[in-house]
């Protein structure tokens, strides 16, 4: 088999991108006039204006990162012999080896499709993280047994080929020492 180089989907990321700028400018309503969204649900202004700063942070950094990948020119997702270089999102660990490899299945979260990678030894790859990123892998071990997941929402490959070619890699390589 040869080497398979993935990059990421620009139309996907600018749709990304448009949306983390309409919630950073719903964000900035929020937090400069919460008294106009004052309603029977939302009746703190306090509240109102807190939701707007936050949505103006966590969608200012999403919005950092998808101009980061936007821009990158290496590819977000490289499979070979040796295994997975994931690069594809900012919770990436990088390289992941077939021999660390226990499993790969596909799950489903709110209509977006994902690759769980479920391998040996999970602190391996978060013992190399730190900070947010660290704590969202720890997240996703916690709820998934395994700090790896792979969605190809952002990548310019199907999903259900991105799976095949995932689990024909690691079928003919998983034994392979390295």
């Amino acid at each position: 088999m040869n080497t398979i180089e993935i990059k990421s989907s620009k139309t996907n990321l600018i749709l990304l991108l448009s949306g983390s700028l309409i919630f950073i400018i719903l964000g900035v309503f929020l937090a400069v006039s919460p008294h106009k969204f004052n309603s029977f649900i939302f009746r703190s202004v306090i509240f109102i204006r807190i939701a707007g700063i936050a949505a103006i942070f966590f969608f200012g950094l999403c919005l950092i990162i998808l101009i980061k990948s936007l821009f990158t020119k290496k590819f977000n997702l490289i499979i070979n012999e040796e295994g997975i270089i994931d690069n594809s999102s900012y919770v990436s660990v990088g390289t992941i080896l077939w021999s660390d490899i226990n499993s790969i299945k596909s799950i489903n979260v709110m209509s977006t499709k994902f690759l769980i990678i479920n391998v040996k030894d999970p602190n391996k790859y978060l013992n190399k993280e730190k900070g947010i990123k660290r704590k969202i892998l720890e997240r996703t071990y916690n709820t998934y047994a395994t700090p790896i997941s792979i969605s190809s929402s952002t990548l310019s490959y199907n999903f259900d080929e991105l799976e095949k070619v995932i689990s024909n890699f690691y079928n003919e390589y998983k034994n392979t020492p390295k």
